[in-house]
C-alpha cells in the first residue's frame, strides 16, 4: 500500500479519536496533529504541523518534556500530568503518555495521547485552597440557617432498630472512643459518610478537621497531589501546596471508594500508614501527619482483594476496626421508623405538613428490595411528599416504586449457563411473585387470582422464597 493512502488512513482515525494525538518524526518536527489535541492544548493544527516540538510548545522546558525524553532518550512517559503556558499564554493541564517509535531499535519518532484535565486541575487547586483557608472551630463548621456549610452528621442522624443495625451502630460508637483506623462495607446507599461523619465528630478528633475524598473521582496524578500535597518543581506548574493528610492532621480523613485508587498509589497509601508521615510531590522532606484513616468500600472487600482491586497488605492494616452495614432489604423491619423520619425531614424542607403513608403505601414499601438501599427510600418519601398538594396522607399512587424490569431492564436475569435451570426459573418465579404482591399491594387473594393459582400455593411459595405480604 502506497505511504500517501496509510497517510490519509491515520488522518481520518485520528478525526474519529476523543483523545488527543501527536505524532513528530526523528527531529521532532509534527507530522500529525488532530482536532482533539488542538482542543486541548487551544491552539491550532497549523501551529504544530510541520513545526519542531520545542517551538509548537516554547512554555515546556526541554527537562520537563516528555518529547524530549521520547525522542532523545528513547523512554516511554505513562499518564504524566503537565502543566504549561501554550503559544497564546494560555495555561493547560493534560496527562500524557508518550512513547517512542523505534525501528530495528532506533528511535524515528514519537507518539503522544493527551488528556484534558485542565478544569479537573482547576477545581481541585479551589477545593484545597478553600480548605486551607476554611476555619476550624467547630462552632463555625456547623451548619446553621444562613450558612451554606457542609452538613455534620452525628449519631443522631443514624435511624434504625434492627437489631443487626444497632449492633453495627454501637460497634461504631466503640470506634469513635478510640483513634484506629476504620474500614466500612456497605452498598450504594447504606450510609457510609454518614457513619464515619458520626465517628469523627463523637471522637476526640472532634475539634479537628474533617475532610473526605472519593478515590474513584480523580485521575491517579491529581489524586496523588491531593492527598499528599505538591512541591514547586515537583512537575511543570507544580504549587508548593498542602494535601489533605496535611489539611487533616489533628482530624479524620475518609478515603471513600478506596479500591478505585490505583494500585501503586494505595502502596504509598500504605507507607504512610506504617510510617504517619508524607513526602509531597516532588519534595524531599518527610512530614509528619496526625490523621485518622477511615476507609470504605461498596463491594466485599474479599471479593476485591481476590480480584486484585484492593491489596491485600493495605486491607489487613485499614482494617483495624470493621463496619459491616447491612443492606436495607435485610433490615426491612425498619421500614416505618425511616418513613416517619424522612416524613418529617421533607416537611420541614418543602413546608409540607405531610402526616404518614397509608397502608397500600406501606405494604409496597415494605415489599420492595431497594437496591438503593436508604438513598433510595428517602427519594421515593421526598419523590411522595412532592406529588402532595393539600393532602397529609401519601398514597400508593404517590409513591414512584420502580418495577423489577426497570431496574434491571427487560432482560430481567440472564442465565448463567453454569448454573442449573431450576436456579434460573426459581429466580424467574421469586421476581414475577415479588412484582405481583407489589401491584395488589400485598393482597394474597388478589395476587392469587391474577397468577391463576390457588391461594394456599402462593402462600406456600411466598414461605418458599420468604416473601412476606404484611
Amino acid at each position: 500500500m502506497d505511504s500517501g493512502i496509510y497517510k490519509v488512513i491515520i488522518q481520518e482515525l485520528l478525526k474519529l479519536m476523543d483523545e488527543g494525538v501527536y505524532i513528530v518524526n526523528k527531529d521532532g518536527v509534527g507530522l500529525f496533529y488532530n482536532e482533539a489535541m488542538a482542543a486541548i492544548e487551544q491552539i491550532q493544527v497549523n501551529d504544530v504541523l510541520g513545526k519542531e516540538y520545542h517551538k509548537a510548545f516554547p512554555g515546556v522546558s526541554p527537562g520537563e518534556s516528555t518529547m524530549f525524553r521520547a525522542l532523545k532518550k528513547g523512554l516511554k512517559t505513562d499518564t504524566h500530568q503537565q502543566q504549561y503556558v501554550n503559544l497564546y499564554g494560555r495555561e493547560v493541564t493534560t496527562i500524557n503518555t508518550t512513547v517512542p517509535i523505534k525501528v530495528h531499535g532506533e528511535v524515528v519518532g514519537a507518539l503522544e495521547v493527551a488528556r484534558d484535565i485542565t478544569p479537573l486541575k482547576d477545581m481541585t487547586d479551589t477545593i484545597l485552597k478553600l480548605r486551607e483557608e476554611s476555619p476550624s472551630e467547630e462552632g463555625e463548621r456547623k451548619k446553621t440557617k444562613g450558612n451554606l456549610g457542609i452538613r455534620q452528621y452525628t449519631f443522631s442522624d443514624i435511624i434504625g432498630e434492627n437489631r443487626e443495625f444497632k449492633d453495627v451502630v454501637l460497634r461504631a460508637r466503640q470506634a469513635a472512643t478510640t483513634d484506629a483506623t476504620v474500614f466500612i462495607y456497605g452498598e450504594t446507599g447504606t450510609g457510609k459518610e454518614l457513619f464515619a461523619q458520626s465517628i469523627h465528630w463523637a471522637s476526640e478528633r472532634k475539634q479537628g478537621p474533617f475532610l473526605a475524598q472519593n478515590c474513584a473521582a480523580l485521575p491517579e496524578t491529581l489524586l496523588e497531589g491531593i492527598l499528599f500535597g505538591t512541591t514547586k518543581g515537583g512537575f511543570t506548574g507544580a504549587v508548593d501546596r498542602a494535601g489533605l493528610f496535611e489539611q487533616a492532621s489533628g482530624g479524620t480523613l475518609l478515603l471513600d471508594e478506596v479500591s478505585a485508587m490505583p494500585f501503586e498509589l494505595q502502596g504509598k497509601l500504605l507507607r504512610v500508614l506504617q510510617e504517619e508521615y508524607i513526602r509531597r510531590i516532588g519534595g524531599t522532606k518527610d512530614i509528619p501527619v496526625d490523621t485518622r484513616i477511615i476507609a470504605t468500600v461498596n463491594e466485599d472487600p474479599r471479593k476485591l482483594v481476590a480480584e486484585g482491586r484492593l491489596r491485600k497488605d493495605l486491607y489487613y492494616r485499614l482494617n483495624v476496626v470493621n463496619l459491616v452495614i447491612p443492606p436495607l432489604k435485610s433490615r426491612l423491619d425498619d421500614i416505618p421508623v425511616l418513613v416517619d423520619y424522612f416524613i418529617k425531614k421533607g416537611n420541614e424542607k418543602y413546608g409540607k405538613n405531610i402526616q404518614a403513608v397509608n397502608s397500600q403505601g406501606m405494604k409496597k414499601l415494605e415489599l420492595y428490595d431497594y437496591p438503593g438501599n436508604v438513598r433510595e427510600l428517602e427519594n421515593l418519601i421526598t419523590g411522595g411528599i412532592s406529588m402532595a398538594g393539600d393532602e397529609v396522607i401519601i398514597t400508593d399512587k404517590m409513591l414512584q416504586i420502580p418495577t423489577r424490569a426497570e431496574i434491571v431492564g427487560p432482560d430481567i436475569e440472564k442465565w448463567d449457563r453454569k448454573a442449573p435451570l431450576s436456579d434460573y426459573i426459581a429466580i424467574l418465579e421469586k421476581e414475577i411473585i415479588r412484582e405481583c404482591l407489589l401491584d395488589n399491594s400485598g393482597n394474597i387473594s388478589k395476587a392469587a387470582e391474577d397468577l391463576g393459582i390457588k391461594r394456599q400455593t402462593l402462600q406456600h411459595k411466598m414461605k418458599k422464597y420468604n416473601l412476606n405480604a404484611n
